[in-house]
């Protein structure tokens, strides 16, 4: 590690940076995943990051996640290339492209599919995106599902010298992103030029982490490098965030910014389900297999 200069004096050491492992989901397309792994088993709220690898589709190749369940978190989708349709058990149905998010809290139980749309699945095309899972306290495992579909145009953009910074969740950079969470979290695209920085101020305590899905930078105090595929995940105590783009990268830095209240409550989990012990986990397989978490209604084609 480097010794911290003047200007990251307030800014916050990185406690770890993690490696993304290449695995495959849903239908058979791969993604890029830092959590968990196991060097990284949890990030408090946070229980998984994926990033669907960048994959050019032929007419008629496209895949995703057909029908599947959850209980007991929230599943974050956020499309960078592409188009993907959602259908879930609680009757929401809505279709996401470059730049749109939606927002699902699984709660109680849900059945969900997320596939290529039509015209995708039709055209082809590129396809990328990330998929976050957020967890829920014990109090909120067995809430009301509910969706959110928050098209890009309703996402608040922040520009400063050389950088932007989406805020989908939370209050960063002086905006508030549209989501509504359960838990205090915060999400943001953030996008660098070569030698440029951004300052993100983080209340004391909370857990916070930059995934970049393209470029190169160096964050936090101890300047870390951090390479596309890679999460730095910082220290808790206190400070900004800070992330300066790489001056000798070829591309920009394009990145995911979460920050997030701990839980602090234990963590039971099973495939699709995440509970806090594991007669819920048990109880909650049972509920998928009666029925009890419902089906998606068929669609006319």
């Amino acid at each position: 590690m480097t010794t911290p200069t003047a200007s990251a004096t307030f800014a916050r050491p990185v406690q770890g940076v993690y490696d993304a492992q290449r695995t495959v989901e849903g239908g058979g397309f791969e993604v890029y995943r830092p959590l968990p792994s196991a060097a990284l088993d949890l990030l408090d709220p946070f229980l998984l990051l994926d990033e669907m690898a960048p994959t050019v589709h032929s007419p008629g190749h496209a895949v995703g996640a057909p029908d599947h369940p959850h209980r007991g978190f929230e599943t974050v989708t956020f499309i960078i290339d592409g188009e993907v349709e959602h259908r879930d058990s609680a009757g929401n149905h809505g279709v996401i492209g470059p730049g749109d998010v939606q927002w699902m809290t699984a709660g109680d139980g849900v059945v969900h599919s997320e596939m290529p749309s039509r015209r995708f699945q039709e055209e082809g095309g590129r396809a990328h995106g990330l998929q976050l899972w957020v967890n829920l306290p014990s109090s909120l495992k067995r809430t009301a599902p509910r969706y959110q579909e928050l098209p890009e145009e309703s996402i608040p953009t922040v520009h400063g010298e050389g950088w932007s910074a989406s805020v989908v969740a939370g209050s960063m950079l002086g905006v508030d992103g549209p989501a509504e969470t359960h838990t205090p979290v915060g999400y943001a695209r953030v996008m660098l030029e070569p030698a440029a920085s951004v300052r993100v101020d983080v209340p004391d305590g909370r857990t916070a982490a930059v995934y970049a899905f393209s470029g190169a930078a160096t964050v936090g105090a101890n300047r870390e490098r951090l390479a596309a595929h890679q999460l730095a995940v910082f220290d808790r105590s206190h400070g900004d965030v800070l992330i300066s783009a790489a001056p000798d990268a070829e591309t920009p830095l394009d990145a995911l910014l979460l920050t997030g209240e701990p839980i602090g409550e234990p963590v039971a989990r099973y495939g699709p389900f995440v509970m806090n012990t594991r007669s819920e986990i048990l109880e909650a397989i049972e509920d998928f297999n009666a029925g009890r978490m419902g089906t998606i209604a068929a669609t006319k084609m």
